[in-house]
């Protein structure tokens, strides 16, 4: 089983036309009428889906801490549980999922000799995390590696049928992939350019347009009313393409550079406490993770819950 390019998944590398295949007796289909349709489809429900809930946590996906305990590894897991991510695909992590913390600790480590970690450690860390967090009177570490749990959406290959051979070949025994398994890809990624102005973690949906109601006076209804009726006619254009004419989304405020998957949905914020050495080493505490910064799309019987109903 591998994992397909992001590119290659129509939804990602381009915007499908709104075009199904008109079929009529005794038309002559290829592979490519077929794959058409799927995009069609595919394409027409993750519109609906991004435009109606956005990229975020749908249920579950919980981001935890996982102490060594032999023989299991030190770990960052996540629960099972189900994402939209910015283009409207759903990510359906089935069972729990991890990152062996020290493996990618050195890992990184090694890569550059610690540059990445170095710019990635911080002091005053409460800059950087949710007013969840902040408010849980939680002890912060004195002086942490920044990282951020980030969960695409994949494609896999999975199973062989037999085919004509593609190309210039004359070949008897070809095979071709027969499946496409919609999967998940979990990525830690170490955060660099962190500061008082930029925290890294996401918007607040619409990018926090609609003011807090502080009373209810008719000028406060009203201006609510005004900023949700002005997020919505500018709500197209958000999830446009990119403006410089290149395909795919633009990078969401969260995304860092190192990301090349721009649809990817941020999950969690996990502080490593560090010392001052250089590069830093890692020291006894166990890692803080931060699970209030995402962006969380609440089902509508919980929402209706909220509101009293």
């Amino acid at each position: 089983m591998s994992i397909q390019t992001r590119l290659a998944d129509p939804l990602f590398s381009s915007l499908p036309r709104a075009e199904r295949p008109a079929y009529a007796t005794g038309m002559l289909l290829d592979a490519q009428d077929f794959g058409d349709e799927q995009t069609y489809h595919r394409g027409r429900l993750a519109r609906a889906l991004a435009f109606l809930a956005g990229g975020g946590t749908l249920a579950g996906l919980p981001v935890s801490h996982a102490a060594a305990v032999t023989p299991q590894p030190e770990e960052i897991r996540v629960a099972g549980g189900l994402a939209v991510d910015r283009l409207g695909r759903l990510i359906e992590l089935p069972r729990p999922a991890c990152v062996r913390l020290v493996r990618w600790y050195e890992a990184t480590r090694a890569a550059d000799d610690g540059a990445t970690l170095r710019r990635a450690t911080y002091d005053d860390l409460a800059r950087f995390v949710s007013p969840r967090l902040a408010a849980s009177g939680a002890t912060l570490p004195a002086r942490a590696v920044v990282a951020d749990v980030f969960i695409r959406f994949a494609a896999c290959e999975v199973g062989l049928t037999p085919s004509f051979a593609a190309g210039p070949f004359d070949a008897l025994n070809a095979v071709s992939t027969s499946r496409l398994r919609d999967a998940w890809e979990l990525q830690l990624i170490a955060r660099e350019g962190l500061d008082d102005s930029y925290s890294g973690l996401p918007l607040p949906p619409g990018g926090a347009a609609i003011p807090p109601l502080e009373t209810d006076t008719a000028a406060s209804l009203a201006a609510r009313r005004d900023a949700l009726q002005d997020a919505v006619l500018g709500a197209y254009a958000a999830l446009a393409r990119r403006s410089d004419g290149t395909e795919g989304l633009a990078p969401a405020p969260e995304h860092p550079p190192t990301l090349l998957d721009t649809s990817a949905i941020f999950l969690a914020r996990v502080l490593i406490p560090v010392d001052a050495a250089d590069p830093p080493q890692r020291t006894a505490d166990a890692p803080l993770v931060d699970n209030g910064a995402r962006r969380f799309l609440p089902a509508l019987a919980l929402l209706a819950q909220a509101g009293g109903l």
